[in-house]
């Protein structure tokens, strides 16, 4: 008799507990795409503006400024400046003390439109990274990054509360049923 009424509750339970999973992880999908999808905008507007000057003749030393950051430290936005050829030009970012390089085909990218990517210099130091092309007399490349160790923390935390309410209601949901299949009877 016990062994019925589980086996009949957890018949009615899976189903539901599919239902919660699923909905979660979408809501997880969701959150975390838009969380990352919104580290991008400070970059878009400082790549945008860098390339108008640009083109209208500033000099990249001018756009980048004279504060280095180093990347594997810092959370703050820098700007690199490169020719048409992919030389460096300019670059407040900076990585152990070193000028940061970029492939040719991720600047390649930003020819026919802005190029935005999560770029990994290396293990633990993760950037959104906006490319945009620009033209004028000396036409180039201006690349604008920031790191996602903020984003990825408030992923982390979202993730993990949704883990937290995934359970509560898993567990919640199989004792009401249970509680509901007992005073049926």
């Amino acid at each position: 008799m016990i062994k019925n009424n589980f086996l009949s509750v957890l018949t009615a339970w899976l189903p539901l507990a599919l239902v919660s999973t699923l909905l979660l992880i979408g809501v997880y999908i969701a959150v975390q795409q838009d969380l990352r999808l919104s580290a991008n905008d400070p970059q878009i507007a400082i790549a945008e503006d860098s390339a108008l000057q640009l083109e209208a003749g500033a000099t990249p030393s001018s756009i980048v400024g004279l504060v280095s950051i180093d990347i594997a430290q810092s959370i703050s936005t820098f700007v690199m400046v490169f020719d048409e050829g992919g030389k460096i030009s300019a670059s407040s970012g900076i990585l152990h003390g070193m000028p940061l390089r970029l492939p040719m085909g991720v600047l390649a990218a930003s020819l026919e439109k802005e190029n935005r990517i999560t770029w990994q210099p290396e293990v633990g130091v993760r950037e959104a990274l906006v490319v945009r092309h620009y033209g004028g007399a000396h036409p180039g490349f201006v690349a604008v990054g920031r790191s996602l160790r903020e984003t990825e923390e408030r992923i982390d935390v979202v993730g993990l509360n949704l883990g937290i309410i995934w359970l509560a209601e898993l567990v919640l949901s199989f004792f009401l049923l249970l509680c509901i299949n007992f005073f049926r009877k």
